[in-house]
């Protein structure tokens, strides 16, 4: 599966491969692989990236197609609306 969106978010944020590679912790090639879909993304780099981009995990990997994250209200929130 081709992670489209990596690396798109990646050049909207003017990120290179390497730089974020050395934000994650993994090397170039390795970020690389997840980019092209050639190997999967492990949940905990996946949630590093949601938190990068200000995004869901669910919009990186397609599945939805809100960019931004949503917050959930707690129920304290809910009554005071």
């Amino acid at each position: 599966m081709q992670f489209k969106r990596l690396k798109d978010l990646r050049e909207d944020h003017d990120f290179t491969q390497t730089e974020l590679a050395s934000m994650l912790g993994i090397s170039q090639r390795g970020y690389s692989h997840y980019e092209k879909g050639d190997n999967d993304i492990p949940t905990e780099i996946l949630i590093r990236l949601s938190q990068i981009y200000g995004t869901s995990t669910d919009y990186i990997l397609g599945l939805s197609n809100q960019r931004a994250r949503e917050h959930i209200k707690s129920e304290k929130d809910k009554t005071q609306l």
